[in-house]
């Protein structure tokens, strides 16, 4: 027997005690969720291990280039599979390092994991005739234990696993291990980011965009739609709630003072978010604020902002400074979108002096100028739902 798997390893599951078949059941649906298309595939669960299966050749790549984004994930790589048979191992060894040997590599080592200890070799035993094997009969190589070119891996569990490449994943923990949450998505880079970094602690994502007809144009939703759609490569399927925004800012702007638009304006939003969390069955909602970013993001905004809501929110990026998101942003493959140079609905009505360290009863005082269940409950019944996926 000799076939060609993707084998998977996850990291944190394994501290998950009484409760790490619920993990490892949630790990294996989001994998096979990621493979749709895949008709032969089959994600088969091992000894500390996912093996994947029934790959085309010619496909592998594009499997891994999903898998790899599944969170929970430590690492991947695609091995031969053969029986614990030593001869056989040797044989594919040799195989193995032949390929790796047209990448250029010139110095190798063997690393053996003996899991089945009813193997008649030892680990050590198992690298030292592995590697005399490969050097007798592949001319042009050398041992190198300190820093070589490439690290043969040779893992004895239910099978015998071969492979050489060790592809990072993206760690953390599955999605839909951890409840759902409310993202506040702009079509700017913080937030995708933060959407990110949440999903990746297991917690399943909805969103809500918030655009001001004819003030953005449709070339700015669809920016947020193209976000969302390379964020859910990550996340699995985003239900995007694009509330209109128009009216609720006409009527801050025509009835409140001017340096308050922006504090009026991010309340609104996380009232509306918390009713649709709600709806949806969220606990929490997400933005992608950082402290001192802007006018509405220091401390004194942050907490009248907040205190618009009773509901959990998180803020992910808190303590990250620009450089830092947009690293982020370019990691996972938002940042060209998110530069796009289309407007959203938070620079549409900006004051030209925001209030830095607004009062909460004078922010009070204003919103009872103003109809706010009667504007709220008029975006939500003119919202439209968009399901995204990868």
């Amino acid at each position: 027997m000799n076939n060609t798997v993707i084998l998977i390893r996850y990291g944190e599951i394994h501290l998950k005690g009484l409760n790490r078949p619920f993990f490892e059941n949630t790990l294996a649906r989001n994998i096979r969720h990621a493979l749709a298309g895949f008709d032969n595939a089959e994600v088969l669960k091992g000894e500390g291990r996912f093996y994947v299966k029934g790959i085309e050749p010619q496909r592998i790549d594009e499997a891994i280039a999903r898998i790899r984004k599944v969170f929970g994930i430590v690492s991947v790589s695609v091995a031969a599979e053969v029986d614990k048979d030593m001869d056989i191992i040797k044989a594919v060894s040799v195989e193995q390092m032949k390929r790796a040997y047209k990448t250029g590599s010139k110095t190798f080592k063997v690393e053996s994991r003996r899991s089945d200890k009813t193997f008649p070799y030892k680990s050590p035993d198992i690298s030292r005739e592995v590697g005399g094997y490969i050097l007798e009969n592949i001319d042009g190589l050398k041992v190198d234990v300190h820093t070589p070119d490439v690290v043969l891996n040779i893992e004895i569990r239910e099978n015998a696993y071969i492979y050489y490449d060790c592809i990072d994943g993206p760690g953390g923990m599955p999605v839909g291990t951890a409840g759902k949450a409310m993202l506040l998505i702009s079509g700017g880079i913080d937030s995708p980011v933060a959407g990110y970094m949440i999903a990746k602690r297991g917690v399943e994502l909805s969103a809500v965009h918030y655009y001001s007809f004819p003030y953005t144009s449709q070339r700015a939703r669809d920016k947020v739609e193209d976000i969302c759609r390379i964020l859910s490569g990550y996340t699995g399927p985003i239900k995007i709630h694009m509330v209109p925004f128009t009216d609720i800012q006409q009527a801050i702007y025509e009835h409140c003072p001017d340096n308050q638009l922006t504090i009026l304006t991010r309340r609104f939003m996380m009232r509306i978010a918390q009713k649709l969390a709600r709806q949806n069955g969220c606990k929490a909602i997400v933005t992608g604020e950082s402290i001192g970013q802007v006018a509405s993001q220091t401390i004194d905004s942050l907490a009248v902002t907040e205190a618009a809501v009773d509901m959990l929110v998180l803020r992910p990026l808190i303590a990250f400074d620009k450089v830092e998101i947009m690293d982020a942003a370019k990691k996972i493959g938002t940042y060209e979108t998110s530069i796009l140079p289309y407007e959203d609905c938070c620079t549409v009505f900006l004051p030209r002096h925001p209030v830095t360290k607004p009062k909460l009863e004078a922010i009070e005082s204003s919103e009872e100028l103003l109809d706010i269940e009667y504007l709220e409950q008029c975006a939500i019944e003119n919202m439209e739902i968009v399901p995204i996926k990868a």
